[in-house]
């Protein structure tokens, strides 16, 4: 029998209802469709608060109004928050410590390396300074750190190889947390409204074939995820579900596409015509390794 399919949702990121009225906004809102979604077919769903730059505390109150919701409707999916803003990593990341603890996330974002956040310029179609961000490895170990201690699957995004690269030094010296789930990033002009982007590869089958080759001797799960357009059209949720791997849709990555139980039920169609089922809360826990 084929491996079933995790599904996960990323239900809003920078996608506010300003550019697109089916996206969630406040803690309500989220809730419900996080919910809808997993009734849908996802057993992974990803929030972000409405300001990233305020205090671990106030974040995760607010993380804990949307997100408590969907944990009393369905115990065994996996939550998780978006990193934050601050001066150092601990003021970036302990809102984890505190969701950990009021029993609302299972996973912790987590993403190993550091990119230049660049797009084209209108005037010159040269990259503008739009700023770089920057985990360390130093930040890296904090935060697999903190996944460990408090027993979080770290989930991680690869903005590029590099990223890759550091999740299997972290695997193959047996320091990576438990419950991991890595997922190759691709990206397509326009996300968050930016021009043509400077990171992370085009949705190609070989920028695909690159990441596959990299990662298919390990038994580390992975998905594909599209930013900046829709992952169906692009052929890599196919190549992803004929190699045995997973997918991430939603209104974070594809700002301008229908709703996120829209995109989910559509991944879950691509799953039947791939002869793949699609894994359940408690199937996805088994095969991440997630205590339940």
């Amino acid at each position: 029998m084929s491996s079933p399919v995790i599904i996960e949702v990323a239900l809003n990121g920078a996608t506010r209802r300003s550019v697109n009225a089916l996206a969630p906004e406040t803690p309500e809102q989220l809730a419900a469709d996080g919910i809808a979604c997993v009734k849908a077919g996802a057993s992974i769903v990803h929030t972000h608060n409405s300001d990233r730059s305020a205090p671990a505390a106030e974040a995760a109150e607010e993380y804990i109004a949307g997100l408590r919701p969907i944990r009393e409707a369905f115990p065994e999916v996996a939550l998780y928050p978006t990193m934050g803003r601050g001066s150092n990593i601990s003021e970036r990341y302990d809102h984890h410590k505190l969701l950990q603890e009021a029993g609302v996330i299972d996973m912790g974002a987590l993403d190993p390396g550091s990119i230049n956040l660049a797009a084209t310029s209108e005037d010159t179609g040269l990259p503008k300074n739009q700023g770089a961000y920057v985990n360390s490895p130093a930040d890296i170990a904090y935060m697999m750190d903190v996944c460990r201690e408090r027993k979080l699957g770290p989930n991680m995004a690869m903005w590029e190889p590099g990223f890759l690269r550091t999740v299997l030094a972290y695997d193959e010296s047996g320091r990576l947390a438990p419950g991991s789930f890595t997922k190759f990033y691709f990206t397509a002009a326009g996300y968050n409204g930016l021009g043509m982007p400077f990171y992370a590869p085009p949705p190609i089958p070989e920028a695909f074939e690159l990441y596959h080759a990299m990662i298919k001797s390990t038994p580390l799960p992975w998905a594909v995820a599209v930013l900046g357009g829709s992952l169906f059209g692009t052929g890599l949720a196919e190549l992803a579900l004929d190699r045995g791997g997973h997918l991430r849709v939603g209104l974070e990555d594809d700002p301008l596409g229908p709703s996120n139980v829209e995109q989910v039920a559509r991944a879950v169609e691509l799953c039947g015509k791939a002869g793949r089922p699609v894994a359940t809360p408690t199937e996805m826990r088994s095969m991440l390794g997630l205590p339940s």
